[in-house]
């Protein structure tokens, strides 16, 4: 079966136009007949072997573990960079030559580009209800379309609030727990620290956390209803959303800068920014990149619209797809189902380094919490904090088929907006019109509301 490259080349979108036209339910009954090719090797007295793809970190110590505790599975692991320009671009790549790794890691975000172009086997029928009684419900419905699941989610992280709480207590600023309170303590800060600023809206990687917002407020900017894409980016909650944050940063209470950038590191380690809105993940980067913190900061749950209908959004995570290629996907989903819901897997990555990723099986919280010193936080149980709010995660939201255009026009709107040549939801509305023709040339029916 022919496969695109992320919607490169025009000899090969032919064929992504008559998966796509008929949208995943037609790409499952097609993938039934496509024929695998040698991505890996086993022999008739030996261990099957697989390949496996992943830009995660601790990958290697879960691939050697499963290695020592399983003989008739191998796993070749291959790392591989993170990114649209490193490890997406080479699993595509691979996947068009008819050679992909047996296993791939893949970003929510991204999976429903690469159902679409095929990469992903149909794992509907492959994976035992046991396995999904084991993991998170709203994990699964990111990686599941019109009834077809494609990938098996390993983590989500839900949003949550990062504050300095020497701060905070220092200026009696309550802890936000709604955004109404979240706007008061962001002039309360600024009245208090003149140069400190209680979060920051980000330029770089902007859309992806716009998105996280937006989806906690009720907005869908995708839907595939009635066999058809509906595209709605600038719907009523994103529009409340993109007001609110609009009104923070005309009156210049929170920073605008790339997220991960050097001047966004320095300003968390000196206090200038004394607040971080990310997914649970972000617990673990802030220990390793900003060790003078330690018994500085504490984690909040996310500020709330509406306190009595509690919602939340994420931001991150990663899924684990058996590739069209593989010639042995029963032993490729096993791998995953152990990578996915085995203490052991657990305990190798964390051993790796710091982690705060939300395992997608809450079984796996205890193992989670006592693999990971959080003295950092004052010994906070950050991850029966991450359990409650993920519980909060909706289940409305969908991603869309070409979510690395979509950010990228949308990110350079928000950083125009930043420096006042444009609006958040002038940035949004423009990712939306940039991406239409690219899912129009896919031959997917597309409406916008």
């Amino acid at each position: 079966m022919p496969v695109t490259q992320q919607g490169r080349g025009r000899g090969s979108m032919r064929s992504t136009r008559r998966v796509g036209a008929a949208l995943f339910t037609i790409l499952a009954v097609l993938m039934t007949g496509c024929s695998a090719s040698g991505s890996s090797t086993s022999t008739r007295n030996g261990p099957v072997h697989l390949t496996f793809w992943s830009a995660l970190r601790g990958s290697q110590e879960v691939v050697d573990e499963f290695n020592r505790t399983h003989t008739k599975i191998k796993v070749d692991f291959e790392q591989v960079p993170s990114g649209d320009q490193g490890g997406w671009a080479k699993l595509s790549n691979a996947a068009r030559a008819g050679n992909a790794p047996d296993v791939a890691t893949i970003e929510y975000p991204q999976l429903p580009s690469y159902a679409i172009d095929g990469v992903p086997r149909d794992i509907t029928d492959m994976v035992p209800d046991s396995v999904r009684r084991k993991i998170l419900p709203q994990a699964m419905d990111l990686t599941t379309f019109e009834g077809r699941t494609y990938a098996l989610p390993v983590d989500i992280e839900p949003m949550v609030f990062l504050y300095r709480k020497d701060l905070f207590t220092k200026h009696d600023i309550a802890v936000p727990k709604t955004w109404a309170e979240f706007e008061s303590a962001a002039r309360e800060l600024k009245k208090a620290e003149p140069r400190s600023r209680i979060a920051s809206l980000f330029t770089m990687g902007g859309t992806l956390a716009m998105a996280g917002l937006a989806w906690q407020a009720g907005a869908q900017w995708y839907d595939t209803s009635d066999k058809s894409w509906t595209v709605s980016m600038d719907d009523a909650p994103t529009r409340k959303v993109a007001a609110y944050w609009q009104r923070l940063v005309d009156d210049d209470l929170v920073r605008v800068e790339p997220s991960s950038s050097q001047q966004w590191r320095a300003h968390l380690q000196s206090g200038e920014t004394a607040g971080w809105l990310a997914g649970a993940w972000a617990a673990g980067s802030m220990m390793a990149s900003t060790p003078g913190g330690k018994g500085k900061w504490a984690i909040a749950p996310f500020p709330q619209w509406d306190p009595d209908k509690p919602s939340l959004g994420t931001q991150g995570g990663s899924t684990f797809m058996v590739t069209k290629d593989s010639q042995h996907p029963k032993e490729a989903l096993d791998f995953i189902t152990w990578m996915v819901t085995s203490p052991d897997a657990l305990k190798a990555k964390l051993a790796s380094g710091v982690s705060s990723a939300y395992p997608t099986v809450p079984d796996l919280v205890p193992v989670a919490r006592k693999e990971m010193d959080t003295s950092y936080y004052g010994g906070q149980d950050i991850f029966g904090l991450f359990q409650k709010q993920a519980e909060l995660i909706s289940t409305r939201w969908k991603w869309g088929p070409r979510m690395v255009s979509t950010t990228s026009s949308g990110d350079d709107g928000l950083a125009r907006a930043g420096v006042g040549s444009g609006t958040i939801i002038g940035a949004l509305r423009e990712a939306q019109k940039k991406t239409l023709p690219d899912l129009k040339s896919l031959g997917l029916s597309v409406t916008t509301r």
